[in-house]
């Protein structure tokens, strides 16, 4: 795959195509100064990013949006430039919901269509507009309801996803990874039996060889798979290092290596919603 800095988008089978790498933007509202998420996306797309990761509940679209536009009038890119993934909130699954709240996300970012809308995750809670339903005795209140849809993939060396990628590589679909360099630590959503993947020593080591972090052959490794990832960051040095991973190839035997540090066990593993009925995280799919 002969991808590049200035080419790095993939076909999708519908005749479009989707950038290989994107920056995701999810951050903790009451932990994040107004304003970082907007500096980022426009670092981001100086850098040379031209998929963008969001969502209506990160609280945030406003700034990506604005970042977006910003730089469309500046000349630095067309919207058609741009890949801009929009998610749907569990709260939101019953079919008469989701348009409106597609309808609020592109009001929010100020643009006049997303170029992916997925489902969130694969869990409903009680359908309205409290983000996070809960009973007056602070019960999560689950809704049931058809999941006909595709959701985005956890994806890493130590979550590998050889399955799935081999049934969806048959079908010609394309998998987008979560979390490709790991996550954060919070006990609440994430295991964190598992050694942070960051500090793996076979990972540090062909980043020495290559004069690259471990994050940089983290990455590497999923776009050699033909994985579209997308990592995290609100920092401008670490966005653009991110970035910095179509310099270099791994070889046949180190991608065999780094396959074999598969643990498959999630890092997301959601527990605070554990007792859902459709609780999915329990196996690779």
């Amino acid at each position: 795959m002969d991808l590049t800095a200035a080419n790095h988008r993939i076909p999708l089978s519908d005749g479009n195509s989707i950038p290989i790498i994107g920056l995701g933007t999810y951050s903790e509202p009451k932990s994040t100064s107004k304003g970082s998420c907007k500096i980022s996306v426009k670092a981001a797309i100086d850098v040379g990013y031209r998929h963008i990761d969001g969502a209506y509940v990160y609280r945030n679209e406003d700034e990506v949006g604005e970042a977006i536009r910003e730089k469309i009038a500046e000349g630095r890119v067309k919207r058609e430039d741009i890949f801009y993934c929009g998610k749907l909130w569990p709260t939101h699954f019953e079919p008469e919901r989701v348009r409106p709240y597609l309808e609020k996300t592109l009001k929010t970012l100020q643009l006049d269509y997303v170029d992916l809308y997925i489902i969130e995750m694969p869990m409903a809670f009680k359908p309205g507009d409290e983000f996070y339903p809960r009973d007056k005795y602070g019960n999560w209140l689950y809704h049931n309801t058809n999941l006909c849809a595709t959701w985005e993939v956890e994806c890493h060396p130590y979550f590998t996803q050889r399955k799935l990628l081999e049934f969806c590589q048959k079908h010609d679909i394309v998998i987008v990874a979560y979390s490709p360099l790991g996550t954060s630590r919070n006990p609440l959503w994430v295991n964190v039996s598992l050694p942070p993947l960051l500090n793996d020593e076979l990972l540090t080591s062909l980043g020495k060889k290559y004069n690259k972090t471990a994050a940089q052959v983290a990455l590497r490794f999923n776009i050699q798979r033909g994985i579209v990832v997308i990592p995290k960051s609100f920092n401008p040095e670490r966005i653009k290092e991110n970035f910095q991973v179509f310099d270099f190839s791994l070889t046949e035997e180190e991608m065999k290596s780094i396959e074999a540090l598969n643990k498959n066990v999630r890092l997301v593993d959601l527990l605070l919603w554990s007792d859902h009925p459709e609780y999915p995280f329990h196996e690779e799919y």
